[in-house]
């Protein structure tokens, strides 16, 4: 990403709001395909080789295998098994590498559905686990919000606001994105009924009220998210997921608005045009929504940086400069979604900062890759009175032990630019597979790793077929195949991949 080329001024027109989108798109999410297939060299890592790891793939039986399939006869006469891939050994998985119950050792590019950071086994995670602050730490699990441990304000410091969004200078701590994002949502409704009242302290028709689940108590407000959106499992962050059906059929749903999510054309480069009125037209109905009065007044807008389990949607830093501005302009929290994006993947710590907005986010989620979740936000966004925000757990500390060995490991290998370097390597590589079999691959986007493209109705036989040659891969929407690795995925690791997706899409007879 070239970020010099990213817009901050605010449109005053749609022709202008096209333009600068326009001029965005050109070198946001991809670049354009070289024109014919060449064969790259592998370029050189600052990033160490990983101690001890598998020198490559090696197969040996089908996957799953038989003892992966035993494994999970097992567990289904325990727990729901029909979401499974396959079954690993933890204790002998290296860096990039997974050995699975039948020993077969794959790359993982999906590395437990983008959760993962620093490989398999790292040394610095092991030898940190070792330490009697991590053994205090897990046999002794503090409620933060009640007994805090004397080292806890410390330990903010060292890790998780080493990372923290410029201007944020306060962090509720969690366990997992959904919640993460789900308190995200109680904040939003807490200040902007604060700021209705004046301040004031609550009001007896208020204390009353809510206890019946009427207004005044309990108000009417909304958190505004987009087609395609994927932001949790729990009542108020699943009433705002909208990637697929079979996440929400069932389940009682508040009524929150949703927003139509820009359907981008690719290459970029080849259509600049319809992409930047495909983006006015979203900016647009955002607006239009919000000011409906039919509309449940909104308190907060949610946007992942990628519509990552929707699809790998994009859109440029326009879009979302120009989203910032009408949040601001509404008196809407502006909270990113960076569960899935932060933490290095894109090659930057967030993926917010390609965008280069004015000032930060309202609130800024995370979990996954920080193995702890949470989010960051600015003091005005605290809750009145205490306990309002609250959990028996409020985080967990082994988690936050782990993630501050993450960011070390982060700056001290510079990942972010093994992430970057690689990026750039894997995605010149897709590009010339989707000149290979252009009848079956498509639409290859994003930045550093985090790599999306369509393969239409190929997804389920071409991920059995990369299985089966040892990468361990997943689809995002209907029709799309998103890789996830390690920011210790290097050049190397990334040439192996390649050519397992090459010969897996050959087998599938898709020239």
């Amino acid at each position: 990403l070239d970020e010099r080329t990213m817009l901050s001024s605010s449109i005053r027109s749609v022709n202008c709001l096209q333009t600068k989108a326009g001029e965005n798109l050109r070198s946001f999410a991809t670049a354009k395909a070289p024109k014919e297939p060449k064969k790259s060299k592998i370029p050189s890592s600052p990033t160490k080789p990983f101690p001890g790891e598998p020198k490559g793939i090696s197969m040996s039986t089908k996957v799953p295998g038989g003892h992966s399939e035993q494994l999970s006869k097992d567990l289904g006469k325990l727990q729901d098994n029909r979401t499974q891939h396959l079954f690993v050994d933890y204790d002998k998985s290296k860096g990039n590498y997974i050995v699975d119950a039948d020993g077969n050792v794959m790359l993982d590019v999906l590395c437990n559905i983008a959760s993962l950071a620093i490989g398999y086994n790292a040394p610095a995670l092991r030898k940190a686990a070792k330490s009697d602050e991590w053994v205090t730490a897990l046999i002794n699990r503090p409620a933060f919000g009640i007994q805090p441990s004397s080292n806890w304000p410390q330990l903010l410091q060292d890790t998780l606001m080493k990372v923290a969004p410029k201007g944020l200078d306060n962090v509720f701590t969690a366990m997992c994105g959904s919640c993460s994002n789900e308190t995200a949502y109680k904040a939003a409704f807490m200040y902007k009924a604060n700021k209705a009242r004046g301040g004031k302290p609550f009001d007896e028709s208020e204390l009353s009220s809510c206890m019946k689940n009427e207004k005044p108590g309990s108000p009417s407000m909304s958190i505004m998210s987009f087609e395609g959106a994927f932001h949790g499992r729990l009542f108020g962050s699943l009433s705002t997921t909208r990637s697929k059906p079979i996440h929400k059929v069932d389940i009682p749903a508040f009524p929150w608005p949703v927003a139509p999510f820009p359907k981008l054309k690719y290459p970029l480069e080849d259509n600049k045009e319809h992409n930047a009125q495909e983006e006015a037209r979203c900016l647009t109905r955002v607006e239009e929504i919000m000011k409906d009065p039919k509309t449940v007044p909104v308190a907060g807008l949610i946007v992942e940086p990628i519509q990552a389990e929707g699809g790998d949607n994009w859109a440029s830093p326009h879009f979302f400069q120009q989203l910032q501005q009408i949040c601001k302009k509404n008196d809407v929290i502006f909270i990113v979604d960076e569960v899935q994006t932060g933490v290095g993947a894109t090659g930057k710590f967030w993926a917010h900062e390609h965008w280069d907005l004015p000032n930060a986010p309202d609130i800024v989620t995370f979990s996954k890759k920080m193995q702890t979740g949470g989010f960051f936000h600015s003091m005005s966004l605290r809750p009145s009175q205490g306990y309002r925000n609250f959990n028996t757990w409020m985080g967990d500390p082994v988690r936050t032990l782990q993630a501050g060995v993450i960011i070390k490991e982060i700056e001290a290998n510079n990942l972010l630019e093994n992430t970057r370097i690689t990026g750039d390597y894997l995605k010149d590589g897709l590009f010339q597979l989707e000149k290979k079999y252009p009848h079956v691959m498509s639409n290859v986007r994003g930045l550093g790793t985090f790599l999306a493209f369509n393969v239409g109705k190929n997804q389920a036989p071409l991920l059995s077929k990369m299985r089966n040659f040892g990468v361990e891969a997943t689809g995002c929407g209907d029709d799309s195949i998103r890789l996830r690795p390690m920011l210790i995925f290097q050049p190397k690791h990334a040439s192996e991949f390649l050519g397992v997706l090459d010969k897996s899409l050959e087998s599938l007879n898709a020239k």
